[in-house]
This record gives structure tokens, sequence and C-alpha cells, in this order.
């Protein structure tokens, strides 16, 4: 963001209801609901990012493959389109009307193969995928044991379910995951004698925290505690896909295993195809743009597929995904499987292992750390990982988010600034997300932002505090 754009985003977080007590009830009252966020400048607004109009550096978008923004998906979209130029765009009903149609069974087919599982059914995005799988899967006595840190959408499918035990674990803790498993064969003997089920619910890699699940132990742990199968895996790949395992099949394929994981979900809204923009199509009936490919896949057996059509009301109840969102979905998975993402995923692991070598070098973030300014948890032993995450949160002290990005954004770097509710309170932090497209330069130029703002922010301390860094104060102004 530009200064100005930072200066608009601050004055939208000044408190509205107070100045409406004329206005009409209704609307007072939705404005003191957001005066809630704006008290801690937490209210969301639509923004165009200058990344995507200038010359800023894009450290902050989900297109980490770069297909979007290098236009390859773009290219292979259009000729996908051009090889089916009679399939109607709409689908024109639910799938278990009139919406299904050849060509989508056809890629829901391919998609399974390639990720190795029996079969898969599409459906508009991962937040509608996990309100699915929440409302149809788990059963009466069932229990789900989740991370702690599971996405928002899997919180909000599990309010679904009915006579279904809920319980948490502590984030990547295979110890409190095993004491979950140990609780629930305990309490639970439907469970016990193999007549109810334990659905585990994980991420692949935890979009706020950038860490990976320790799959393979926790299977194991599972296959202890209940040999003869009672605990099932729901694995949500939404950031691995594309990312990790063979041609970017996802975590799961690259720990080889496909055959412990009964569901897992991979989107195609994030490396697969999120540019920030639209796919411009050559075809005129499809008007001027198409949408990003937002939708997603759940994999399984045809046991699973047919409860997903059956008890899902998210897949009753809606319209079919149309052709242009599925061939932008199978176009990306084209460029998987004949091998042209993986150069994009080891550009990506690359830039990672420099970003870390880069900053622990740097004598100001050393002395920043040590006095508790900023963090990286993922710089811990970083070196012996066969494969590290693209998202990488830099810790602040509480607020001091916004003032780093600030900085940052000045500096043309693009971040994003994560505070509560999104992650638990007192936990702040700058997001950033690592490109294909992104070079070694790019990556200095972000590591002397940090560093040149957490140098300023010693110096403020070491003169007794009370003052606010030179960008917070640029961007103060204008609210002036």
């Amino acid at each position: 963001m530009s200064s100005t754009m930072l200066t608009e985003w601050m004055q939208s977080q000044r408190p509205k209801a107070p100045a409406m007590r004329g206005a009409p009830t209704f609307y007072r009252n939705l404005e003191e609901a957001l005066d809630v966020r704006r008290k801690d400048h937490g209210l969301f607004i639509t923004k165009t990012n200058i990344w995507k109009i200038g010359d800023a550096v894009d450290f902050s978008s989900n297109d980490t493959l770069s297909l979007g923004a290098s236009g390859r998906l773009r290219a292979q979209y259009n000729e996908e389109l051009e090889r089916h130029p009679h399939i109607p765009l709409g689908s024109g009903s639910s799938r278990i009307m009139d919406g299904n149609y050849e060509y989508l069974e056809l890629v829901e087919n391919e998609i399974a193969q390639f990720h190795g599982a029996e079969t898969g059914l599409m459906i508009g995005s991962g937040f509608e995928a996990n309100l699915a799988i929440f409302a149809a899967i788990p059963r009466p006595g069932d229990a789900v044991l989740y991370d702690e840190l599971v996405h928002a959408s899997t919180h909000d499918g599990m309010q679904q379910m009915h006579g279904v035990i809920k319980m948490p674990f502590r984030h990547n803790d295979v110890d409190a995951f095993r004491e979950g498993l140990l609780s629930l064969s305990e309490s639970q003997p439907l469970v016990r004698q193999g007549r109810r089920c334990v659905i585990v619910a994980v991420e692949s890699f935890y979009s706020m925290d950038g860490d990976i699940c320790p799959l393979k132990d926790l299977v194991e742990a599972a296959k202890e505690i209940f040999p003869e199968g009672q605990v099932q895996f729901l694995v949500d790949e939404a950031h691995s896909t594309g990312v990790v395992g063979p041609n970017g099949a996802g975590l799961v394929s690259e720990l080889g295993l496909v055959k412990e994981v009964a569901i897992r979900l991979h989107t195609f809204g994030k490396a697969l195809a999120s540019s920030g923009g639209m796919l411009h199509a050559r075809r005129v009936d499809l008007l001027t743009h198409v949408s990003d490919c937002v939708a997603a896949i759940i994999l399984g057996n045809s046991t699973l597929r047919a409860a997903l059509l059956n008890l899902a009301r998210p897949v009753i109840y809606t319209t079919a995904p149309s052709f242009p969102l599925v061939a932008a979905g199978r176009s990306a998975y084209v460029l998987m499987k004949t091998g042209q993402t993986r150069a994009a995923q080891a550009s990506v692991q690359s830039l990672v292992r420099f970003f870390f070598q880069t900053i622990a070098s740097n004598v100001v973030w050393q002395k920043a750390t040590k006095r508790g300014i900023l963090d990286v948890p993922l710089a811990t032993d970083w070196e012996d990982e066969p494969f590290l995450s693209h998202i990488i949160p830099i810790r602040t002290r509480h607020k001091h988010s916004y003032w780093l990005v600030f900085h940052m954004n000045l500096r043309k770097i693009c971040a994003f600034p994560v505070e509560y509710p999104t992650v638990p309170e007192g936990q702040s932090r700058v997001r950033l997300a690592f490109h294909a497209n992104n070079t070694q330069s790019q990556v200095e130029q972000l590591v002397d932002a940090i560093c040149e703002w957490a140098e300023e922010m010693i110096k403020i301390e070491e003169d007794g505090g009370g003052r606010i860094p030179r960008a917070a104060r640029q961007v103060y102004a204008g609210l002036d």
C-alpha cells in the first residue's frame, strides 16, 4: 500500500456508530458491531494492493507458483477453452439434478488419479468443502479430534454436527494428540469397540503459522492406540497443493501416506491460480473475464463421494461448478502433471532458504530477536528440513505488526499484519508469502526493510521509548 492507501485504511478504523444517533437502528447496530473491529484496527476493507498496479514486490498473495502473475495459467486456460467450444458455460443446476456433465466428471477423475485417490468431488471453494465434509461425514457417536489451529471453515463445519464429540489438541503436538486419542478410548466405549470412529482434522501447512503438520507421527500414534482402524484422517491441503510432493501433489503424497488418509481437500485458488486478478478468456461467449479459479476438490473413495452427494447440504443445495471454473482447474493440473511447475516448486524452496540465511546473518536481526522485538519461529533448525513452507510469519510485539507493515509498504514491499481474532491474542505477526517469481534481490530488499525497522525500534527503546517509528508517523499524519 502507498502512503495514501495506508492513510485511507487508518481512516476507515475510526468509530462511526457514535455519530449515527439519528440513523435507522438497523444500520446503527451494524456499525456498532463494526466499531468493535475498528477499536483494534481490525476492520477489513477492500483495496487494490500496489503490487498489482505498480512496482511494489509481492510477499503477500497466494500465487505461490506465480502461475497467475506469469501468465502461464492464462495461456493454458485459453487453450483449454478453445478445445471445448460447445460446452455450455453454466452447469444449470445442482449435481444431483441437471447440473452434472461429462466434462466435470472427467476432470474430477483426472485430478483424483493425479493425487492417487479413487475419486473426487469438486465444490465451489475450500470453505464450502469443509462445510460439506463436516455436514456429511461424522456420524452421531463419532468424535472429531482436531488441531487447535485448523481453519475457520473447519470450525464452522463442526458447528453443523449433531451428536458428535469435538476435542481439540495442542497445535502440532504429537504427545497432546496421543493424550486426546487415549481420552477418547477411555471415555467412548463405542469408539473403543470399533462401532464408531475418530476423525482427525489437520492441515498440511498452517496458513497463519506456516508450520507443517507432523502427519507421519500422528498416523503412527493413531495406529498404535487404535490398531483396528477406528481413526480416519482428514487433511486440508490448501497451502501444500502445488508446493510440495511429486509435481506438486501435496504433503500426503510427499510423505507417502496416500493410503493412510481417508479425506483430502485440495483447493485451486492458492498456488494453482491465485494471481489476484482475473483470467482473461479469448472465447467471446465468456464475455470479458472469467474469475480466478477458486474451486476445490474433496478426494476419497466412492463411499465418501456418495455420502457427500446425499448428506452434505452445501453440495445438494448449490449449483454445480460451471465449465469455466472446471476448465481453469484442469488447466492448472495440466501444468502440474506435465512437470511445468517443478522449477517453480524448486524456486520457492530456494528463496525461503535464502531468506533464512540472509536474515540470520544480519547483526540487527540478531540484536532485535534477543530484545524480543521480532522473532521468526520457523527459522530454527530449518537447515535440517527436507522441504520448507512458503509461509513465514514474523512475530512482533502487540500491535507492532502494523508499524512493521507501514515501514515495509512504504519501502514497496507488500505484506499484511495479522492480529486477533485471526490469530490468538498476543500473537501479532506479519505474514510473508514467497513466490516462484520472487528474486534473491527482492528477498534482500525484504530483509533490509525488516531490519531497518528493527534498528529504529531498538534505538527508540534505547532512548527510553515514548516515540513511534517514522513510517507510522507518516501514516498517522495523514489522519489530521
